[in-house]
């Protein structure tokens, strides 16, 4: 026999064990196992403390299992890789608690008359009613805010990207950083200041300007990465032709960063649609119908809802409006959401 054919029978002894790829499964069915075990001998009766357990008892599995088959090196790796796994977890489950109980509930009273007709003389603690003049109040802020807000800040950060240098440029990027932060509480007590000076009453509009100074610097970031990302090569390209900088940045630079651009707003849109504290302060809340932002209490969504959990009185029908509008404001935010994803994957550059 040649000592080639010798050589070729010999074992690859380069090739380290590796554990099967249905372990992992394995390892996470017999932690939940081991992890409900424990919590009922121990007198545990919450759900979440036997997933925490059954999360340690995971990674621990891991690393043992996966150290004495696999050494120390590649068990750090899949320790690693298990961490990630339990940190997302720890972040959907939360999230699906969340829309699961608010459909379940929302979903009482959620139908056709309750989306058409107003609270009225209907009391908060008397069944009936809906919310339709809340989402007459909700679209209008929303979108008065939004055609104030979207072209302040895509303008501000066209500066800030084309035109922006010297010490007014750093004094704008700074006052945009603080804005991010500011509670929405503080962008009420601003705009009541002023309803108070000029003795002004209740109304939508004003609910909106300070929707909008919420708005403006989301606007501004997300705007400003986008232009940011298009190329420099397409901007000297147009300079080169003799294109006009201003033409450049409106037939260049813009419709390449439009999809980022449109996302941006949209989340943006989606983020203040939920703000309660501002409207509870300069809109009041109305339980008629006023399609008239420029005079009058209005209703919004986030309003509603705190005032029906708020005046409830403990009554059942008060908590099903409140979870059923809590719903509808879930889904806009989602349409929303859906929109810009559609809208970016259409107008991304190809």
């Amino acid at each position: 026999m040649s000592t080639a054919a010798v050589t070729d029978k010999r074992p690859n002894t380069l090739r380290a064990a590796s554990l099967p790829r249905w372990t992992p499964w394995a390892i996470a069915a017999g932690s939940l196992a081991l992890g409900i075990g424990i919590s009922l001998a121990a007198g545990l009766d919450s759900e979440i403390q036997w997933g925490l357990i059954a999360a340690v008892l995971f990674v621990l599995g891991t690393f043992g299992i996966a150290a004495r088959v696999e050494g120390r090196r590649q068990a750090k790796d899949r320790v690693a890789t298990s961490l990630v796994w339990v940190a997302f977890l720890l972040a959907v489950v939360p999230l699906v608690s969340l829309i699961w109980v608010t459909a379940a509930r929302g979903a009482k009273v959620l139908d056709v008359y309750f989306l058409t007709h107003s609270m009225g003389v209907v009391a908060d603690t008397e069944p009936g009613g809906g919310i339709y003049h809340a989402i007459i109040g909700s679209l209008e802020q929303v979108g008065l805010a939004t055609l104030i807000g979207a072209p302040i800040g895509v303008l501000t950060a066209i500066y800030l990207v084309e035109y922006g240098r010297g010490r007014l440029a750093q004094a704008v990027t700074f006052f945009v950083d603080v804005m991010t932060g500011i509670p929405s509480i503080v962008a009420g007590l601003f705009i009541l200041s002023l309803m108070l000076i000029f003795d002004m009453q209740p109304f939508g509009f004003a609910g909106s300007l300070a929707l909008a100074i919420l708005m403006m610097p989301v606007v501004v970031r997300s705007t400003e990465e986008m232009l940011k990302l298009v190329p420099n090569e397409l901007r000297e390209a147009s300079l080169a032709l003799g294109v006009p900088k201003w033409r450049t940045i409106l037939k260049v630079v813009l419709p390449t960063s439009i999809g980022g651009i449109t996302t941006g707003i949209m989340l943006a849109v989606a983020r203040i649609a939920g703000e309660t504290a501002p409207v509870l302060l300069l809109v009041f809340g109305n339980p008629f119908i006023n399609d008239n932002p420029f005079e009058g209490a209005q209703a919004s969504l986030p309003l509603y809802i705190y005032q029906q959990f708020a005046n409830s009185a403990g009554s059942g029908a008060a908590y099903d409006r409140a979870w059923a509008a809590s719903l509808t404001l879930i889904a806009f935010v989602m349409i929303l959401n859906l929109v810009a994803r559609g809208i970016a994957r259409w107008k991304a550059p190809r």
